[in-house]
């Protein structure tokens, strides 16, 4: 991946810096990269902003580069070591420093990347957004891990897949199968599972499939299939339109790659583009990525809400305008212990930097059901 030091409404001069500069920016990325364990970040001088590929401007402006240029020299020998604890500083405090990754095998073998983190009597379960790098929810399980187990997981077939030949299911029983391989492979015979966005609809299959392993289900901002009169916004109408020609074969994902990424970053904050913007990095992504959304939100949900007894929290929000607050609604109206909470604003961006108070409001519905989860 081509990084620039320039910022976006810079003009593209990097090749005029002083060569000793440049040399120092170069080495400096390249340590910090080998300590974080990050490979294949090159920093280059002979690119505009706007000849690079969407995620490499995305990580070029999060780097920020361009504010270290003029005043970067190389680092003396004896203050690497400094360089190197700063790094292992920054580490210890990530997503990656709060929890253990390992690679856990679903039960038509598709490999997962499994997060834990926490102690605690009762386990629960975040069954993320489609395709989202599983640190976009950190705050999610920075909270719960406090005094609980957290388990999440990265979407099968998106994250380490080697290339077009490893081919995976992708119908929501798959994926709702996943969630239960993480528990298998934990130890939990029962949670407290939390749906976020796509996730949602996840949850509820699997909900519905074994409701004996679920303590409490709660579903944030759910972006649900319907049989018909489906609720979309413009964004989902939009959106789905685009992932069912990506979907049709990689040739159409690459055709129609651009107009996608272009469509995403327009409507994505900075803060969390270059965890948003991942699915969309390379046409064979978003093939893969598409055709897993659409074995989300092409199911109709209906037939699953008489089977899901469990209290169910269902949250979502007046103007919430990338999932339509009916979905939630029609889902809450339809389950024999189904609560519906409407927020005044939200929607599936803001509900990842989740402030105190709706953390509060799941954390204090699992509590009402509170069981040992293992």
């Amino acid at each position: 991946m081509r990084v620039v030091a320039v910022a976006r409404d810079a003009e593209p001069s990097p090749g005029g810096r002083p060569p000793a500069q440049w040399r120092a920016l170069r080495a400096l990325l390249a340590r910090v990269g080998r300590r974080t364990g990050v490979s294949g970040l090159v920093l280059s001088g002979e690119e505009a902003y706007d000849d690079l590929h969407v995620f490499e401007r995305v990580i070029s402006e999060r780097l920020a580069l361009a504010d270290l240029l003029d005043s970067v020299g190389a680092v003396p020998v004896d203050r690497l070591r400094e360089v190197d604890s700063v790094v292992a500083a920054a580490l210890t405090e990530s997503f990656e420093g709060l929890s253990h990754r390992e690679t856990v095998i679903s039960a038509d073998g598709a490999p997962l990347n499994v997060y834990a983190a926490g102690e605690g009597e009762e386990t629960v379960v975040l069954v993320p957004a489609c395709g989202m790098p599983a640190a976009l929810a950190e705050a999610w399980v920075r909270y719960f891990a406090r005094n609980r187990r957290v388990l999440t997981w990265e979407s099968r077939g998106l994250f380490g897949a080697a290339g077009p030949g490893e081919e995976q299911a992708t119908g929501i029983d798959a994926q709702a199968g996943d969630l239960f391989a993480v528990m298998d492979h934990h130890g939990a015979t029962a949670a407290h599972v939390i749906g976020l966005c796509g996730g949602a609809a996840i949850a509820l299959a699997a909900a519905a499939e074994l409701p004996s392993r679920i303590r409490s289900l709660s579903l944030w901002h759910g972006a649900y299939g319907f049989g018909e009169n489906y609720p979309m916004t413009a964004h989902q109408q939009g959106l789905i339109e685009l992932m069912t020609t990506a979907a049709r074969s990689r040739t159409a994902a690459e055709a129609v790659h651009a107009a996608f990424c272009q469509a995403i970053l327009t409507s994505t904050p900075p803060d969390v583009a270059h965890f948003v913007l991942y699915p969309y990095a390379s046409p064979e992504l978003l093939y893969r990525y598409c055709r897993l959304n659409l074995g989300i939100t092409g199911t109709d949900v209906e037939p699953y809400l008489d089977r899901v007894g469990l209290p169910t929290l269902v949250v979502t929000s007046r103007d919430d305008d990338i999932a339509h607050p009916e979905g939630s609604q029609r889902v809450a109206a339809g389950l024999p212990r189904g609560q519906l909470r409407v927020e005044p604003h939200g929607d599936h961006i803001s509900l990842f930097s989740a402030d105190a108070s709706l953390l509060r409001v799941a954390e204090e519905f699992m509590g009402r059901h509170r069981v040992p989860a293992h």
